[in-house]
């Protein structure tokens, strides 16, 4: 695909802002996008489905008082985004009228385009031959090296995306996303047990990483997980200490907390933390950071979708709660700070404020350290999926987990599943290792589905709930 948001957008772009701000709104912005994407899925030894997509089109939104109206649409013409305008100004009781000058606009500022770099993204990342062979090696890895596999599951996807974001305060960037994940799948069985098996990971702006993937190690971590849960035996329920493991442990922070440190919370009253910055809301122990900054990291990002830089924002100091992450509409509605956390899935949702690459900061310890502290309780290994309510209540699957006895891992257990409220067990997580790591993942919200990262090093929760048998 040839370049298509250039600098050349700017007169028509400054016209739609000038047509709103002689409305009368208090802001006017435009999100223009382009994508392409390629989802692929191999059963067994065959490719079974593939899904090519391509959208264009524009998310167009203006503020009066507080309040906001968007519309979207896919007819970028003069005449399309016009009316799109005018629909969303008609939401908040304004009229559009002929074009003169506004004091509230007084024109764009050079565009910042950080997608200059990035323009051959597009043709380095495998085409679909490649990419259906690299499943296909990936499937056969899983034959090669799993037992009493009845399903086998390979999966790639690629997204690439162009946006421009034009506002009434001046703002005009561009940029190019890509993002690429690949998973692996495994259901095994040998007469009355079963084990379920998937793991994912994914990058962004890495377009040969589908040709780098190890997939012979990822093929291998899923067979080795299979095999030992296939016979494990069911964990008894309970209230006891946990210690979860890094990597995907990290998604307990990030449905169960994360969510309830985004502005769009305190709009809607569901979070509890609302009115707690500079109060202890968890262990000292614990120091959460949200990032857009991580070199390859899914969540990672140039600009945010209201075209700001990223930064480095510290939610949680010392259990201390420092900052929440948000976005236009939070920094106007909360007067929380923006952070460069104004994401959406794509032109037909308006942006909100949402995580980008969240975790649990390192802390001293070794991971045996927290282990070893435990007479008994749970090793959660790999996290599975799991629900969250609206104020922090969670359940979520373990996937792969340990007895611990003694301070020691023992027998391998199922049927684990976590249960908590995120406002008790932050003041419980105790210890935490030296082992950082990230993990992709999705995430939807209000704004649509979105690329984010979870991670966290090994933590220890003193005390949960832990359903079983």
């Amino acid at each position: 695909m040839t370049v298509s948001f250039t600098s050349n957008w700017k007169d028509l772009l400054e016209d739609l802002l000038q047509r709103g701000s002689c409305a009368g709104a208090d802001l006017v912005e435009v999100f223009l996008e382009r994508t392409d994407h390629l989802g692929l899925l191999a059963e067994q030894d065959r490719i079974t489905s593939v899904n090519p997509a391509f959208t264009r089109g524009a998310g167009l939104r203006v503020f009066l008082n507080g309040r906001d109206g968007f519309v979207s649409t896919n007819d970028l013409s003069r005449d399309g985004l016009t009316r799109a305008l005018d629909q969303a100004l008609a939401m908040l009781g304004l009229e559009s009228q002929a074009l003169q000058h506004s004091e509230a606009f007084s024109g764009l500022q050079a565009l910042n385009d950080y997608g200059l770099s990035k323009q051959d993204w597009l043709q380095r990342c495998p085409d679909l031959a490649s990419a259906s062979l690299r499943m296909l090696e990936g499937t056969d890895q899983l034959q090669r090296l799993g037992q009493h596999l009845q399903v086998r599951r390979g999966s790639y996807s690629r997204d690439w995306q162009e946006v421009m974001v034009a506002a009434s305060d001046g703002t005009f960037a561009r940029d190019i996303r890509l993002h690429q994940s690949t998973g692996l799948s495994v259901l095994a069985a040998d007469g009355d047990h079963r084990s379920s098996v998937g793991r994912r990971y994914g990058s962004t702006d890495r377009p040969d990483d589908l040709a780098n993937w190890n997939c012979q190690a990822s093929a291998a971590e899923v067979c080795e997980s299979a095999g030992t849960m296939l016979r494990a035996d069911y964990v008894d329920a309970g209230q006891m200490p946990a210690v979860l493991a890094n990597r995907f442990g990290g998604v307990i922070f990030h449905e169960a907390c994360g969510h309830l440190l985004e502005t769009t919370q305190i709009e809607r009253g569901t979070t509890p933390f609302a009115d707690s910055v500079g109060s202890l809301i968890a262990h000292p122990a614990v120091t959460a950071i949200d990032e857009g900054l991580s070199g390859g990291a899914f969540g990672s990002l140039s600009m945010d979708d209201e075209g700001m830089a990223p930064e480095r924002t510290v939610l949680i100091k010392d259990g201390v709660l420092e900052r929440f992450i948000s976005d236009r509409a939070g920094e106007l509605r909360t007067g929380h700070q923006r952070t460069g956390s104004g994401r959406r899935q794509s032109h037909a949702f308006a942006a909100a404020s949402r995580m980008r690459n969240t975790y649990i900061d390192a802390g001293p310890h070794q991971p045996e350290e927290l282990i070893a502290s435990v007479d008994r309780g749970l090793y959660c290994k790999t996290m599975g999926g799991g629900s969250v309510g609206p104020t922090g209540q969670f359940n979520f699957a373990v996937e792969e987990g340990y007895l611990i006895e003694n301070g020691n891992l023992t027998k391998p257990v199922k049927g684990a599943t976590l249960i908590g409220d995120a406002k008790e067990v932050m003041p419980r997580i105790s210890m935490c290792a030296n082992d950082l790591e990230l993990a992709a993942g999705f995430c939807g919200s209000v704004s649509g589905s979105i690329f984010v990262t979870v991670g966290q090093p090994h933590i220890k929760v003193d005390s949960i709930t832990v359903g079983g048998r």
